[in-house]
């Protein structure tokens, strides 16, 4: 059995503008084909050169994930023109994609207005239907009722789904709903029930296509990059010739193969992520421009049914140029250091993706304030129920609470389940 994780960025230096322009070039997303029953990934570097004839095959379709519409932060200003960016590039493609497929995080914060602005942008794409799966930030509000009201009426549970097409079995999940503290992403039982029974009516000579926002393997666990029960929907996958897993939510592209079974993350159209573990914590991706196109990359897959290997060709967009001394990149916001008591509230500041201080004592009555200092939104949710759920805090928001009770209140980001915390009231 094959297992192969590869990652590759490189690139050299442009200003700001540019750097919109490569972020769209590069995180349009992946281009698919299936030729024969053979699954494989076309490039964007590479399309001039097919042409038409070069696109032809039983089916083609293209991935585009994370746009993230309402982020307006250093790292990207103008998240909509990039995804613009995207459609375009799509619709300047010589053969159109049969459909388009988002992996998740449509908007930012859940905002109708959000929603209502990717919609105006994603239904310029010249295609038949684009299908979509939730990501975390598109189910904040109401743990996906507004998600399922625009996109998924059709579906089943939170959003889950398959279809067939040009032979293929293309099978949508969803693993942003009903995260546990600690946790990583979550399908649930009800989900996998269904979803044996789904697979159990295809042969295994069916090529199928899973996507899902969190990837379904573990790539980084101290991140939450990871789904909890991802192993079990995999073993029912395995049986399966050829099977291609495609995700987002960390906005950059790594692919891992175990098997028959390929997994493909893709970039985001808003702003890069860091590589897992070059930076404290996960998040908006700010670097000088000279860095900028070395975050940044396209690779080709080729992907043949049944036991021959995987093919995967990176095509970086250039050599990094930098100047100065290289400075880490940073992915929180700058802020100023946030005093321990704000008017007659105990502080816990959001940083770097993680609770500070972490645990708190505070006395009977006491106000606490969760003050977010991090350039994406976090959610304070009770273990145990103890208090009501904050608000999606942004930046620089801030949700104070009376604790009246004594005990001991354990919390967590309901977005990123693995930021955890303590209160002790005495």
């Amino acid at each position: 059995m094959a297992d192969e994780l590869l990652h590759d960025h490189a690139g050299d230096g442009i200003d700001r503008r540019g750097f919109l322009k490569c972020m769209a070039w590069a995180g349009t997303g992946a281009l698919w084909m299936v030729q024969g029953g053979v699954l494989r990934s076309v490039p964007l570097s590479l399309l001039p050169s097919l042409g038409g004839a070069g696109l032809k095959g039983d089916l083609f379709f293209a991935q585009i994930s994370d746009s993230h519409i309402g982020f307006s932060k250093e790292a990207n200003p103008d998240v909509t023109a990039t995804l613009q960016e995207a459609v375009d590039r799509l619709n300047r493609l010589p053969v159109r994609p049969a459909f388009v497929l988002h992996t998740g995080d449509i908007s930012h914060l859940s905002r109708p207005a959000e929603f209502d602005t990717a919609d105006q942008v994603i239904k310029g794409i010249r295609t038949e239907r684009v299908f979509y799966v939730p990501g975390e930030h598109d189910v904040l509000n109401d743990n996906g009722k507004q998600y399922l009201e625009r996109y998924g009426r059709k579906t089943r549970g939170g959003g889950w789904y398959s279809f067939d097409h040009a032979g293929v079995h293309f099978v949508g999940l969803v693993n942003v709903l009903d995260l546990k503290a600690g946790g990583l992403g979550n399908l649930g039982p009800e989900q996998l029930a269904w979803l044996e029974r789904d697979l159990a009516k295809r042969s295994a000579s069916t090529p199928v296509v899973v996507f899902a926002h969190v990837p379904l393997w573990t790539v980084y666990p101290d991140w939450g990059w990871g789904t909890d029960d991802g192993e079990r929907a995999l073993s029912l996958l395995r049986r399966f010739g050829s099977v291609t897993v495609l995700n987002g939510h960390i906005h950059q592209v790594m692919q891992k193969t175990e098997g028959n079974v390929v997994f493909h993350t893709a970039m985001s159209t808003a702003f890069p992520q860091p590589v897992p573990g070059t930076a404290p914590s996960p998040g908006p991706l700010k670097v000088e421009p000279g860095r900028l196109r070395s975050l940044l990359g396209l690779t080709t897959v080729s992907y043949t049914q049944g036991s021959h290997s995987l093919a995967i060709v990176d095509s970086p967009l250039g050599v990094a140029t930098t100047t100065g001394g290289g400075a880490a990149p940073s992915t929180t916001a700058s802020a100023a250091a946030t005093p321990a008591v704000v008017g007659n509230a105990h502080v816990v500041r959001i940083d770097n993706f993680s609770f500070n201080p972490p645990d708190l004592r505070v006395s009977r009555g006491s106000k606490v304030m969760w003050i977010n200092a991090d350039d994406v939104p976090h959610l304070v949710v009770s273990v145990e129920g103890r208090f009501r759920p904050s608000p999606p805090l942004d930046t620089d928001d801030h949700y104070t609470l009376a604790l009246d009770q004594p005990g001991i209140y354990s919390y967590f980001c309901s977005l990123h389940p693995r930021m955890t915390g303590r209160i002790v009231v005495e």
